[in-house]
Protein backbone atom coordinates (compact mmCIF):
# COMPACT_ATOMS: atom_id res chain seq x y z
CA UNK A 1 0.00 0.00 0.00
CA UNK A 2 1.53 3.39 -1.06
CA UNK A 3 1.48 6.64 0.93
CA UNK A 4 -1.42 8.12 -1.07
CA UNK A 5 -3.55 5.05 -0.44
CA UNK A 6 -2.76 5.11 3.28
CA UNK A 7 -3.65 8.81 3.54
CA UNK A 8 -6.90 8.19 1.63
CA UNK A 9 -7.79 5.27 3.90
CA UNK A 10 -6.99 7.32 7.01
CA UNK A 11 -9.06 10.22 5.74
CA UNK A 12 -11.97 7.88 5.01
CA UNK A 13 -11.84 6.40 8.50
CA UNK A 14 -11.61 9.88 10.02
CA UNK A 15 -14.62 11.02 8.00
CA UNK A 16 -16.58 7.93 9.09
CA UNK A 17 -15.71 8.60 12.74
CA UNK A 18 -16.76 12.24 12.40
CA UNK A 19 -20.07 11.18 10.86
CA UNK A 20 -20.70 8.72 13.68
CA UNK A 21 -19.88 11.39 16.28
CA UNK A 22 -22.21 13.81 14.51
CA UNK A 23 -24.95 11.18 14.47
CA UNK A 24 -24.51 10.54 18.19
CA UNK A 25 -24.98 14.26 18.90
CA UNK A 26 -28.17 14.36 16.83
CA UNK A 27 -29.68 11.19 18.30
CA UNK A 28 -31.72 11.47 21.50
CA UNK A 29 -30.00 9.72 24.37
CA UNK A 30 -32.95 7.96 26.04
CA UNK A 31 -35.11 5.98 23.66
CA UNK A 32 -36.93 2.71 24.30
CA UNK A 33 -35.29 -0.41 22.94
CA UNK A 34 -36.98 -3.76 23.60
CA UNK A 35 -40.51 -2.34 23.71
CA UNK A 36 -39.96 -0.07 20.72
CA UNK A 37 -41.54 -0.23 17.28
CA UNK A 38 -38.23 -1.03 15.56
CA UNK A 39 -37.75 -4.08 17.79
CA UNK A 40 -41.33 -5.04 17.06
CA UNK A 41 -40.45 -4.91 13.36
CA UNK A 42 -37.49 -7.19 14.00
CA UNK A 43 -39.73 -9.66 15.83
CA UNK A 44 -42.27 -9.73 12.97
CA UNK A 45 -39.49 -10.38 10.44
CA UNK A 46 -38.19 -13.04 12.83
CA UNK A 47 -41.56 -14.82 12.70
CA UNK A 48 -41.72 -14.52 8.91
CA UNK A 49 -38.26 -16.06 8.59
CA UNK A 50 -39.30 -18.96 10.83
CA UNK A 51 -42.19 -19.70 8.50
CA UNK A 52 -40.18 -19.23 5.30
CA UNK A 53 -37.47 -21.66 6.41
CA UNK A 54 -40.00 -23.99 8.01
CA UNK A 55 -41.91 -24.23 4.73
CA UNK A 56 -38.68 -25.09 2.90
CA UNK A 57 -37.64 -27.77 5.39
CA UNK A 58 -41.12 -29.28 5.78
CA UNK A 59 -40.90 -30.32 2.13
CA UNK A 60 -37.97 -32.58 3.02
CA UNK A 61 -39.61 -34.09 6.09
CA UNK A 62 -42.92 -34.92 4.40
CA UNK A 63 -41.31 -36.24 1.22
CA UNK A 64 -40.91 -39.77 2.58
CA UNK A 65 -44.54 -39.95 3.71
CA UNK A 66 -45.66 -38.62 0.32
CA UNK A 67 -43.60 -41.18 -1.59
CA UNK A 68 -44.64 -44.07 0.66
CA UNK A 69 -48.32 -43.16 0.46
CA UNK A 70 -48.31 -43.29 -3.34
CA UNK A 71 -45.94 -46.27 -3.46
CA UNK A 72 -43.87 -44.73 -6.24
CA UNK A 73 -40.55 -44.83 -4.47
CA UNK A 74 -37.80 -45.92 -6.85
CA UNK A 75 -35.28 -48.54 -5.92
CA UNK A 76 -32.45 -46.02 -5.96
CA UNK A 77 -33.89 -43.88 -3.18
CA UNK A 78 -32.72 -44.02 0.43
CA UNK A 79 -34.79 -42.19 3.05
CA UNK A 80 -32.98 -40.69 6.00
CA UNK A 81 -34.22 -37.92 8.23
CA UNK A 82 -37.03 -37.38 5.80
CA UNK A 83 -34.60 -36.51 3.02
CA UNK A 84 -35.05 -38.69 -0.07
CA UNK A 85 -31.53 -39.07 -1.39
CA UNK A 86 -31.92 -40.09 -5.01
CA UNK A 87 -29.24 -40.87 -7.55
CA UNK A 88 -28.43 -37.16 -7.71
CA UNK A 89 -28.01 -36.92 -3.99
CA UNK A 90 -30.86 -35.22 -2.29
CA UNK A 91 -33.92 -33.12 -1.89
CA UNK A 92 -33.99 -31.44 -5.28
CA UNK A 93 -37.62 -30.47 -4.85
CA UNK A 94 -36.83 -28.50 -1.71
CA UNK A 95 -33.75 -26.95 -3.30
CA UNK A 96 -35.83 -25.79 -6.24
CA UNK A 97 -38.32 -24.20 -3.84
CA UNK A 98 -35.65 -22.05 -2.19
CA UNK A 99 -35.53 -19.33 -4.90
CA UNK A 100 -39.26 -18.75 -4.35
CA UNK A 101 -38.51 -17.79 -0.76
CA UNK A 102 -35.47 -15.82 -1.81
CA UNK A 103 -37.60 -12.79 -2.64
CA UNK A 104 -38.86 -12.80 0.95
CA UNK A 105 -35.34 -12.92 2.35
CA UNK A 106 -33.94 -10.25 0.02
CA UNK A 107 -36.90 -7.91 0.51
CA UNK A 108 -36.18 -7.61 4.23
CA UNK A 109 -33.21 -5.35 3.58
CA UNK A 110 -35.42 -2.71 1.98
CA UNK A 111 -37.09 -2.47 5.39
CA UNK A 112 -33.83 -2.07 7.33
CA UNK A 113 -32.66 0.70 5.02
CA UNK A 114 -35.18 2.99 6.72
CA UNK A 115 -35.64 1.37 10.14
CA UNK A 116 -32.23 0.28 11.41
CA UNK A 117 -29.91 2.79 13.15
CA UNK A 118 -26.29 1.98 12.19
CA UNK A 119 -25.15 1.36 15.77
CA UNK A 120 -28.08 -1.07 16.32
CA UNK A 121 -27.81 -2.73 12.93
CA UNK A 122 -26.14 -5.93 14.11
CA UNK A 123 -28.56 -6.73 16.91
CA UNK A 124 -31.77 -5.83 15.04
CA UNK A 125 -30.80 -7.74 11.91
CA UNK A 126 -29.57 -10.67 14.02
CA UNK A 127 -32.95 -10.88 15.75
CA UNK A 128 -34.69 -10.86 12.39
CA UNK A 129 -32.34 -13.29 10.63
CA UNK A 130 -32.19 -15.73 13.53
CA UNK A 131 -35.65 -16.88 12.53
CA UNK A 132 -33.95 -18.70 9.66
CA UNK A 133 -32.30 -20.96 12.24
CA UNK A 134 -35.44 -21.50 14.32
CA UNK A 135 -37.51 -22.42 11.27
CA UNK A 136 -35.75 -25.78 10.64
CA UNK A 137 -35.98 -26.53 14.38
CA UNK A 138 -39.76 -26.12 14.37
CA UNK A 139 -40.18 -28.03 11.09
CA UNK A 140 -37.96 -30.98 12.07
CA UNK A 141 -39.47 -31.22 15.55
CA UNK A 142 -43.09 -31.17 14.39
CA UNK A 143 -43.05 -32.28 10.77
CA UNK A 144 -42.61 -36.00 11.35
CA UNK A 145 -45.16 -36.02 14.16
CA UNK A 146 -47.77 -34.23 12.04
CA UNK A 147 -47.19 -36.57 9.09
CA UNK A 148 -47.53 -39.73 11.19
CA UNK A 149 -50.47 -38.66 13.37
CA UNK A 150 -52.82 -36.70 11.09
CA UNK A 151 -51.23 -37.13 7.65
CA UNK A 152 -48.59 -35.37 5.60
CA UNK A 153 -50.99 -32.94 3.82
CA UNK A 154 -51.71 -31.28 7.16
CA UNK A 155 -48.05 -30.31 7.49
CA UNK A 156 -48.52 -28.06 4.47
CA UNK A 157 -51.89 -26.82 5.72
CA UNK A 158 -50.50 -25.89 9.13
CA UNK A 159 -47.31 -24.19 7.91
CA UNK A 160 -49.23 -22.53 5.10
CA UNK A 161 -51.78 -21.25 7.62
CA UNK A 162 -49.05 -19.74 9.78
CA UNK A 163 -47.64 -18.16 6.62
CA UNK A 164 -50.99 -16.47 6.00
CA UNK A 165 -51.03 -15.20 9.59
CA UNK A 166 -47.54 -13.74 9.21
CA UNK A 167 -48.58 -12.11 5.95
CA UNK A 168 -51.50 -10.41 7.69
CA UNK A 169 -49.21 -9.22 10.49
CA UNK A 170 -46.86 -7.81 7.89
CA UNK A 171 -49.63 -5.99 6.02
CA UNK A 172 -51.11 -4.46 9.17
CA UNK A 173 -48.04 -3.68 11.28
CA UNK A 174 -45.10 -3.14 8.91
CA UNK A 175 -44.57 0.26 7.29
CA UNK A 176 -41.97 1.48 4.83
CA UNK A 177 -40.35 3.94 7.20
CA UNK A 178 -40.75 5.51 10.66
CA UNK A 179 -42.29 8.66 9.22
CA UNK A 180 -45.30 6.78 7.84
CA UNK A 181 -45.85 4.58 10.89
CA UNK A 182 -49.01 5.71 12.78
CA UNK A 183 -48.12 4.32 16.24
CA UNK A 184 -44.45 5.14 16.63
CA UNK A 185 -43.49 7.66 19.30
CA UNK A 186 -42.06 11.03 18.29
CA UNK A 187 -38.82 10.40 20.18
CA UNK A 188 -38.21 7.04 18.46
CA UNK A 189 -39.07 8.51 15.07
CA UNK A 190 -36.53 11.29 15.55
CA UNK A 191 -34.00 8.79 16.90
CA UNK A 192 -34.18 6.60 13.79
CA UNK A 193 -34.39 9.35 11.16
CA UNK A 194 -31.54 11.31 12.74
CA UNK A 195 -29.26 8.29 12.85
CA UNK A 196 -29.92 7.52 9.19
CA UNK A 197 -29.75 11.11 7.94
CA UNK A 198 -26.18 10.71 6.71
CA UNK A 199 -26.89 7.49 4.80
CA UNK A 200 -30.43 7.43 3.44
CA UNK A 201 -32.43 10.24 1.92
CA UNK A 202 -35.97 10.45 0.65
CA UNK A 203 -34.84 11.09 -2.94
CA UNK A 204 -34.55 8.05 -5.17
CA UNK A 205 -31.50 7.74 -7.38
CA UNK A 206 -30.82 5.51 -10.33
CA UNK A 207 -29.05 2.23 -9.69
CA UNK A 208 -25.34 2.51 -10.63
CA UNK A 209 -25.14 -0.87 -12.36
CA UNK A 210 -21.69 -0.32 -13.91
CA UNK A 211 -20.16 0.74 -10.60
CA UNK A 212 -21.74 -2.21 -8.81
CA UNK A 213 -20.42 -4.69 -11.38
CA UNK A 214 -16.90 -3.23 -11.06
CA UNK A 215 -16.95 -3.16 -7.25
CA UNK A 216 -14.68 -5.72 -5.57
CA UNK A 217 -16.45 -5.31 -2.19
CA UNK A 218 -19.70 -6.28 -3.92
CA UNK A 219 -18.14 -9.34 -5.53
CA UNK A 220 -16.57 -10.34 -2.22
CA UNK A 221 -20.06 -10.11 -0.69
CA UNK A 222 -21.61 -12.23 -3.43
CA UNK A 223 -18.93 -14.95 -3.42
CA UNK A 224 -18.83 -15.19 0.36
CA UNK A 225 -22.63 -15.46 0.50
CA UNK A 226 -22.41 -18.30 -2.03
CA UNK A 227 -19.79 -20.20 -0.04
CA UNK A 228 -21.70 -19.59 3.20
CA UNK A 229 -24.92 -20.91 1.67
CA UNK A 230 -23.03 -24.02 0.58
CA UNK A 231 -22.11 -24.59 4.23
CA UNK A 232 -25.68 -24.01 5.45
CA UNK A 233 -27.16 -26.30 2.78
CA UNK A 234 -24.86 -29.16 3.74
CA UNK A 235 -25.59 -28.64 7.44
CA UNK A 236 -29.36 -28.63 6.92
CA UNK A 237 -29.71 -31.29 4.24
CA UNK A 238 -26.83 -33.71 4.56
CA UNK A 239 -25.34 -33.92 8.04
CA UNK A 240 -28.52 -35.65 9.36
CA UNK A 241 -28.28 -38.13 6.47
CA UNK A 242 -24.61 -38.65 7.27
CA UNK A 243 -25.39 -39.45 10.91
CA UNK A 244 -28.11 -41.87 9.86
CA UNK A 245 -25.88 -43.71 7.38
CA UNK A 246 -22.80 -43.89 9.62
CA UNK A 247 -24.41 -44.66 12.99
CA UNK A 248 -27.51 -46.48 11.67
CA UNK A 249 -29.80 -44.10 13.56
CA UNK A 250 -33.13 -42.99 12.13
CA UNK A 251 -32.75 -39.28 12.80
CA UNK A 252 -36.25 -38.57 11.55
CA UNK A 253 -37.73 -40.46 14.49
CA UNK A 254 -35.45 -38.64 16.90
CA UNK A 255 -36.62 -35.11 16.18
CA UNK A 256 -35.09 -33.61 19.30
CA UNK A 257 -31.52 -34.64 18.44
CA UNK A 258 -31.81 -33.54 14.81
CA UNK A 259 -33.44 -30.21 15.66
CA UNK A 260 -31.39 -29.07 18.67
CA UNK A 261 -28.42 -27.79 16.60
CA UNK A 262 -30.73 -25.16 15.13
CA UNK A 263 -31.61 -23.94 18.63
CA UNK A 264 -27.90 -23.37 19.16
CA UNK A 265 -27.79 -21.48 15.85
CA UNK A 266 -30.74 -19.32 16.92
CA UNK A 267 -29.16 -18.43 20.27
CA UNK A 268 -25.68 -17.81 18.84
CA UNK A 269 -27.14 -15.60 16.09
CA UNK A 270 -28.91 -13.28 18.53
CA UNK A 271 -25.89 -13.24 20.88
CA UNK A 272 -23.56 -12.48 17.98
CA UNK A 273 -25.57 -9.38 17.08
CA UNK A 274 -25.34 -8.09 20.64
CA UNK A 275 -21.59 -8.72 20.78
CA UNK A 276 -21.01 -7.06 17.39
CA UNK A 277 -22.73 -3.84 18.44
CA UNK A 278 -20.91 -3.97 21.78
CA UNK A 279 -17.55 -4.14 19.99
CA UNK A 280 -18.50 -1.07 17.96
CA UNK A 281 -19.04 0.87 21.19
CA UNK A 282 -15.47 -0.11 22.15
CA UNK A 283 -14.05 1.67 19.08
CA UNK A 284 -13.59 -1.44 16.94
CA UNK A 285 -13.67 -0.58 13.25
CA UNK A 286 -16.88 -1.62 11.53
CA UNK A 287 -15.05 -3.61 8.85
CA UNK A 288 -13.11 -5.45 11.56
CA UNK A 289 -16.30 -6.46 13.35
CA UNK A 290 -17.92 -7.65 10.11
CA UNK A 291 -14.87 -9.74 9.15
CA UNK A 292 -14.44 -11.22 12.63
CA UNK A 293 -18.09 -12.32 12.64
CA UNK A 294 -17.77 -13.77 9.13
CA UNK A 295 -14.57 -15.66 9.91
CA UNK A 296 -15.96 -17.10 13.14
CA UNK A 297 -19.14 -18.10 11.34
CA UNK A 298 -17.41 -19.84 8.43
CA UNK A 299 -13.98 -21.24 9.22
CA UNK A 300 -14.61 -23.16 12.49
CA UNK A 301 -17.95 -24.49 11.19
CA UNK A 302 -16.56 -25.83 7.92
CA UNK A 303 -13.51 -27.24 9.73
CA UNK A 304 -15.64 -29.13 12.24
CA UNK A 305 -17.74 -30.60 9.43
CA UNK A 306 -14.61 -31.58 7.45
CA UNK A 307 -13.28 -33.69 10.34
CA UNK A 308 -16.54 -35.63 10.86
CA UNK A 309 -15.41 -38.63 8.74
CA UNK A 310 -12.53 -39.14 11.17
CA UNK A 311 -14.92 -39.40 14.14
CA UNK A 312 -16.92 -42.42 13.02
CA UNK A 313 -16.22 -44.21 16.29
CA UNK A 314 -17.83 -41.53 18.50
CA UNK A 315 -21.48 -40.61 18.12
CA UNK A 316 -21.38 -38.13 21.00
CA UNK A 317 -18.38 -36.26 19.56
CA UNK A 318 -20.00 -36.11 16.13
CA UNK A 319 -23.22 -34.64 17.53
CA UNK A 320 -21.22 -32.16 19.65
CA UNK A 321 -19.29 -30.99 16.60
CA UNK A 322 -22.53 -30.52 14.68
CA UNK A 323 -24.03 -28.50 17.53
CA UNK A 324 -21.00 -26.21 17.64
CA UNK A 325 -20.82 -25.93 13.85
CA UNK A 326 -24.49 -24.91 13.53
CA UNK A 327 -24.16 -22.45 16.38
CA UNK A 328 -21.05 -20.72 15.09
CA UNK A 329 -22.35 -20.58 11.50
CA UNK A 330 -25.11 -18.19 12.60
CA UNK A 331 -22.50 -15.59 13.64
CA UNK A 332 -22.39 -14.61 9.97
CA UNK A 333 -25.73 -12.90 10.55
CA UNK A 334 -23.68 -10.07 12.10
CA UNK A 335 -21.09 -10.22 9.35
CA UNK A 336 -21.54 -10.98 5.68
CA UNK A 337 -25.33 -11.25 5.94
CA UNK A 338 -25.78 -7.53 6.64
CA UNK A 339 -22.66 -6.11 4.97
CA UNK A 340 -24.72 -4.69 2.11
CA UNK A 341 -26.30 -2.25 4.57
CA UNK A 342 -22.81 -0.96 5.35
CA UNK A 343 -21.37 -0.50 1.86
CA UNK A 344 -24.54 0.70 0.11
CA UNK A 345 -27.49 1.52 2.40
CA UNK A 346 -29.49 3.02 -0.48
CA UNK A 347 -29.10 -0.09 -2.62
CA UNK A 348 -28.85 -2.78 0.06
CA UNK A 349 -32.08 -4.54 -0.91
CA UNK A 350 -30.84 -4.88 -4.50
CA UNK A 351 -27.40 -6.08 -3.43
CA UNK A 352 -28.75 -8.63 -0.97
CA UNK A 353 -31.33 -9.79 -3.49
CA UNK A 354 -28.53 -10.41 -5.99
CA UNK A 355 -26.19 -12.01 -3.46
CA UNK A 356 -28.89 -14.24 -2.00
CA UNK A 357 -30.10 -15.15 -5.48
CA UNK A 358 -26.55 -16.13 -6.38
CA UNK A 359 -26.21 -17.95 -3.06
CA UNK A 360 -29.33 -20.00 -3.77
CA UNK A 361 -27.42 -21.55 -6.66
CA UNK A 362 -25.51 -23.36 -3.93
CA UNK A 363 -28.79 -24.79 -2.62
CA UNK A 364 -29.44 -26.17 -6.11
CA UNK A 365 -25.89 -27.37 -6.78
CA UNK A 366 -25.24 -29.09 -3.43
CA UNK A 367 -27.76 -31.94 -3.96
CA UNK A 368 -26.56 -32.57 -7.51
CA UNK A 369 -22.85 -32.43 -6.74
CA UNK A 370 -23.13 -34.36 -3.47
CA UNK A 371 -25.29 -37.06 -5.05
CA UNK A 372 -22.81 -37.50 -7.87
CA UNK A 373 -19.92 -37.81 -5.40
CA UNK A 374 -21.77 -40.40 -3.31
CA UNK A 375 -22.74 -42.46 -6.36
CA UNK A 376 -19.16 -42.48 -7.70
CA UNK A 377 -17.42 -43.27 -4.42
CA UNK A 378 -19.69 -44.77 -1.74
CA UNK A 379 -16.77 -45.51 0.58
CA UNK A 380 -15.17 -42.06 0.69
CA UNK A 381 -18.09 -40.03 -0.65
CA UNK A 382 -18.97 -38.29 2.61
CA UNK A 383 -15.34 -37.33 3.20
CA UNK A 384 -15.12 -35.81 -0.31
CA UNK A 385 -18.39 -33.91 0.18
CA UNK A 386 -17.15 -32.37 3.42
CA UNK A 387 -13.71 -31.58 1.96
CA UNK A 388 -15.35 -29.86 -1.00
CA UNK A 389 -17.46 -27.84 1.44
CA UNK A 390 -14.33 -26.77 3.32
CA UNK A 391 -12.55 -25.75 0.10
CA UNK A 392 -15.45 -23.69 -1.28
CA UNK A 393 -16.14 -22.06 2.07
CA UNK A 394 -12.49 -21.15 2.62
CA UNK A 395 -12.06 -19.65 -0.86
CA UNK A 396 -15.11 -17.43 -0.46
CA UNK A 397 -13.94 -16.38 2.99
CA UNK A 398 -10.42 -15.48 1.79
CA UNK A 399 -11.85 -13.36 -1.03
CA UNK A 400 -14.04 -11.50 1.45
CA UNK A 401 -11.19 -10.95 3.93
CA UNK A 402 -9.06 -9.40 1.17
CA UNK A 403 -11.63 -7.28 -0.65
CA UNK A 404 -14.52 -6.85 1.80
CA UNK A 405 -15.24 -3.36 3.14
CA UNK A 406 -17.73 -1.72 5.47
CA UNK A 407 -17.54 1.96 4.46
CA UNK A 408 -20.25 3.44 2.25
CA UNK A 409 -18.92 3.21 -1.29
CA UNK A 410 -18.60 6.35 -3.42
CA UNK A 411 -21.15 5.10 -5.95
CA UNK A 412 -23.65 4.51 -3.12
CA UNK A 413 -23.46 8.04 -1.67
CA UNK A 414 -26.03 10.68 -2.41
CA UNK A 415 -25.23 12.60 -5.57
CA UNK A 416 -26.19 16.25 -5.59
CA UNK A 417 -27.33 17.56 -8.94
CA UNK A 418 -26.02 21.05 -9.73
CA UNK A 419 -27.64 23.33 -12.27
CA UNK A 420 -25.73 25.84 -14.28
Amino acid sequence: MDTTTKLSSTAGESKYSQDMQLDEKLIPRKVQSLCSVRYGMAFIVHLCNIILMGQNVIMNITMVAMVNSTDHQSQGNVSTEGLPVNSFGGPNEAANSLPAGGSGFGGQYALWEKWCPPHERSRLCAIALSGMALGPFVAILTGGFISQVIGWPFAFYIFGGFGCVCSLLWIVLVYDDPVSHPWISISEKEYITSSLAQQVSASRQSLPIKDIVRSLPVWSLILCCFSYQWLITVLVMYTPSYISSVFNINIRDNGIVSSLPFVFAWAFGILGGQVADFLLTKNFRLVTVRKIATVLGNLPSSTLVAVLPYLRSSYITTITFLFISCGLASLCQSGISINALDIAPRHSSFLMGVSRGFAHLAAVLVPTVSGFILSQDPEFGWRNIFFLLFAINTLGLIFYIIFGEADVQDWAKERKVTRL
